[in-house]
This record gives structure tokens, C-alpha cells and sequence, in this order.
């Protein structure tokens, strides 16, 4: 049951949150409350896990559905692990971000119902619970985005639910294929993943499903070209809202393409690599480019995703032990990095009331402290040696140059043209003069550095950025029983040595 309270602590404290009369704070406090829970919840499950041993731990498998072969089955693995750790703790620091930005209790109920569904998909062990959770989480994010945030929020939360929808009902067709193929062929209807990894799938079979599910996860990720929803969301929605559909909810994408078309459908992921490599080059390159012409730093942290989901994919379809690993690594560290842009960004947003970088100029002499930790993250962003997200690039570089050398050569670019989007508009933001030229600096507003509160939401993400950066080993040794394991399935043949963790 471990899992399950897990999972059914921050749907509680939802209903709990909706329920309380507002006053005094109460719904945000038990809000926090309950995600604080889940947080020791994610702690105790994470003592528990052994990280020498391969497979599902800590499973629970109840029948659900017996005619369809449906189960009420939840695992972790290394992989599953990790993003649940990452899920409960930014939750509770988003929490705290977004304290003063609204009263509304249905705001902190959305985001713990979101946290619920989110640790669901992460430990759903058959198919078609992973699926209904899947669709499950576009309810809570749909209010989110369309109920908090600017103006326009109501058509980029409408967009947001058309992709998704979209790549929902891909999937669905590719689960309905899994339904029948289990049923004629594997004895029984089943969507258990390890009766699914048995079948025995013609080519064609499991190369059509394996586009179902890869396209939904193309949606989710995001990666181009079904990318076109990311920039109006973030911009749109609040801060602390992108850092849950960044950070968390997009992970959904490439944990999917880890577990499912891996490890279900290895012959067809290895078939598409050629595609699906060229796609996540594209991604890279492009999403890039786009960072570096915007003017919104609330659009440009979310066009910087595109890029590094695109490396994320990257990592997971060069089929190396380096290149997974350094994926499951960038997973995590982008979210913590990308959290800490959208939150400062955030920070300067109620300062301001405008992000519009032509419009902020000398940030840095009114707000040092808020400066600097905004210059960590982007760093971390822009893969700076010494935080963590450098560790994950070189990984995955490695097994770039392992597959090709000319696809290495073209990720590469993506570093430097990070280092142009983030410093560039540090410079602007920050020290440079930018703004308009008729206005001296005498007649900029004076604003206030961040306080406590909001020092306090930066620093655990700083901490963890330095912290993994020098210290990686603790996550690499979660990570590479599941990426062995994949490679195993997948019958690849890896001759670089597996990349070892600390001890």
C-alpha cells in the first residue's frame, strides 16, 4: 500500500483543499500540508527502494477490469523513482511561489490533484491505467492554465487541451491495438507491462503501435513539430502553473517514451531511430533559435524546453547506456533549472507587472539577490560545468557522438546557442540598458530584492543545481539498473562501459 497512499495523499488533500471554507489561509495551508505528506510519503518509498535490483518494486496489482485484462497495478523503478521524487518536491515549492498570487482554494486544489494523477502515471504498472491517468491529468491543468494567469489564458488553455486530446486519441487507438494483440496472442487480454514486454508482435504490428504511442508523447514532451501549444502556455499561465506542466506534467512524454516504446516496443524504436534522431535535432536547433527572438522571458523559458526535451529524446533513442542514462539525468535536472527560470521570472512579473524584456532594463542594482539566483538557474540551463544540467548534457553529448558524429556535432550547437539566449537576455534584463531610451535611470521604479519567502522557494533549487552537479552519482546509481535493463530488452549491444555512480 505504500504506493497507493503515496498517490491517494495529494487527491485527498485536493477534495480536503476544495472543501475548506476560505479564511485566514486555511485551504492553502492544509494545501501544503497534504504535499508535505506526499513529500515524506516520496522519502520513505525512496529508503525503501533497492537500487541494485532490476524491476518494479514495492508493486500492488489488483484486478480492476477483468474482461479487458486491466489491472489496478503500481511499481518503481529507478526511473519511476526519480520522477516521483522530482513530482513531490517541487509541489510543495510551488506551493509556496504561488502563495500570495491568489486566494482562490480551487487553485491549490487543482495542483495537488495534478501532483495525485501525476504520481500515478509515474508508477502505473499496466497499460490502461497508465492511459486513463494520462487523460486524467489534462483536467487539472486545463483549469489551471485557463482559470490563473493573463490575459489570453482562456484560448492558450483551449490549445493546450487540443493537442493533448489529440495525442490522447493516438493513444488510445495504440492501446486498443495492445487489447487485441494480448488477447490472440498472449493467451489472455492483459495490459500488465511485464505480460505485454512477452508478446510476440509482427513487425508491422508493433511498428504502428509503436507511432501511436511515440506521436502522444510527441504531443506531451514536447517535440517538434507538435510543439506549437508550449509557448502560448507558459506565457500565459502562471508562473507557478508552467513550472508544474514543464517540470512535471511534460515528463509524462519521455517517461513514456522510456517505458513504453522501449520497453515495449524495442524492433520498432530501434526502426525509427533514423526519424526520430533528425526530429530531436530539429528540436534542439529550432527551439533554440526561437528562445533567442523573444521578448517575453515567460515565452522564452518555455521555447528553452523544446530544446532540451529535444536533447532528452536525444539521449533515449542513440540506444547507449551514456545516452539513457544522461536522459534520465536531464529529466530531472531540467525540471529543477527550469523552475527556478520560471519561478524568478515569476518574482519579477509581480514586481513589474510586465516580463517584456524591451521593457526591463538594470534589474540587477534594485535586486541582487533575485539577479543572481536567476543567473544560477540559467547557467544550470545553459549547461555551465559544476551544476547539475552539465552533467546530463555531456551524457547524453557522448552518446551522440556514439551514434554519429555528426549528429554529436549538431546537438552541440544547441549549448552554444543556450549560452547566447540566457546570457543575452541576463544582460538585457539584468545590467544592460535596454528599455526605453527615453527614460533616464532616475525615473525606473524602485523595487524591492525578494524576501524570505521567496528566497526560501529559490534556494532548495539552487542547492540541488551545485549539489548534482559535483555529486551525480546518487541519481546515476538509480539510473542505471533501468537503462541496462532496456538496453538488455532492446537487445543492444553497448560497448561503452555502463557509466558508474558514486558509492
Amino acid at each position: 500500500m505504500t504506493l497507493t497512499i503515496l498517490c491517494a495523499l495529494p487527491l485527498v488533500g485536493a477534495l480536503v483543499t476544495l472543501l475548506t471554507p476560505a479564511g485566514g489561509g486555511r485551504p492553502k495551508q492544509i494545501a501544503l500540508a497534504f504535499s508535505l505528506l506526499a513529500l515524506i510519503q516520496g522519502i520513505i518509498v525512496a529508503a525503501r527502494f533497492d537500487k541494485g535490483e532490476r524491476g518494479f518494486q514495492m508493486t500492488e496489482d489488483v484486478t480492476w477490469i477483468k474482461a479487458f485484462g486491466a489491472h489496478y497495478a503500481l511499481g518503481v523503478d529507478g526511473l519511476g523513482l526519480l520522477m516521483v521524487l522530482l513530482t513531490v518536491a517541487l509541489v510543495p515549492i510551488v506551493l509556496v511561489a504561488a502563495w500570495r498570487d491568489t486566494t482562490r482554494s480551487s487553485f491549490f486544489a487543482w495542483v495537488l490533484a495534478l501532483e495525485g494523477f501525476s504520481l500515478v502515471v509515474f508508477t502505473a504498472t499496466d497499460v490502461l491505467l497508465f492511459y486513463v491517468v494520462f487523460e486524467a491529468t489534462l483536467i487539472p491543468a486545463y483549469f489551471l492554465i485557463g482559470g490563473f494567469g493573463r490575459e489570453g489564458r482562456s484560448w492558450a488553455a483551449l490549445k493546450f487541451l487540443m493537442y493533448q486530446l489529440g495525442g490522447g486519441l493516438v493513444l488510445l487507438a495504440g492501446v486498443i491495438a495492445l487489447y487485441v494483440e494480448s488477447a490472440q496472442t498472449g493467451g489472455g487480454p492483459s495490459y500488465l507491462i511485464t505480460d505485454l514486454q512477452k508478446l510476440d508482435l509482427s513487425t508491422d504490428i508493433e511498428r504502428w503501435i509503436f507511432i501511436a504511442f511515440f506521436v502522444a508523447f510527441m504531443v506531451k514532451a514536447p517535440l517538434f513539430p507538435l510543439h506549437t501549444w508550449l509557448a502560448d502556455t507558459t506565457e500565459k499561465a502562471t508562473p507557478a502553473t508552467s513550472v508544474l506542466l514543464v517540470c512535471i506534467l511534460d515528463k509524462i512524454g519521455t517517461f513514456g517514451m522510456l517505458r513504453f516504446c522501449l520497453g515495449l516496443f524495442p524492433n520498432a524504436s530501434q526502426w525509427a531511430t533514423p526519424v526520430v534522431v533528425t526530429l530531436a535535432l530539429i528540436s534542439i536547433v529550432y527551439g533554440a533559435f526561437l528562445a533567442i527572438g523573444q521578448d517575453d522571458l515567460l515565452r522564452l523559458v518555455g521555447l528553452t524546453s523544446l530544446s532540451h526535451f529535444g536533447f532528452i529524446t536525444l539521449g533515449i533513442f542513440v540506444f547507449t547506456s551514456q545516452g539513457g542514462s544522461g536522459a534520465i539525468l536531464y529529466m530531472i535536472n531540467h525540471g529543477v533549472a527550469t523552475a527556478g527560470l520560471f519561478l524568478a521570472v515569476g518574482f519579477l512579473l509581480r514586481r513589474h507587472g510586465t516580463v517584456r524584456i524591451s521593457e526591463l532594463r538594470g534589474q540587477e542594482r534594485m535586486t541582487p539577490v533575485l539577479a543572481g539566483l536567476f543567473l544560477v538557474a540559467g547557467l544550470a540551463t545553459l549547461g555551465l560545468p559544476g551544476l547539475s544540467q552539465f552533467v546530463s548534457e555531456i551524457l547524453v553529448l557522448i552518446g551522440a557522438f556514439d551514434y554519429h558524429w555528426w549528429v554529436g556535432a549538431v546537438a552541440v550547437t544547441g549549448i552554444v546557442l543556450a549560452a547566447v539566449y540566457v546570457l543575452w537576455a541576463y544582460q538585457r534584463v539584468f545590467t544592460g540598458p535596454g528599455g526605453d531610451p527615453a527614460v533616464s535611470p532616475a525615473e525606473i521604479p524602485v523595487v524591492r530584492d525578494l524576501d524570505r519567502r521567496e528566497v526560501g522557494v529559490l534556494a532548495p533549487l539552487v542547492v540541488a543545481l551545485v549539489l548534482f552537479g559535483f555529486v551525480p552519482g546518487p541519481l546515476l546509481d538509480v539510473a542505471n539498473p533501468t537503462i541496462s535493463a532496456l538496453m538488455e530488452h532492446a537487445g543492444v549491444s553497448d560497448d561503452a562501459p555502463v557509466v558508474a555512480g558514486g558509492k
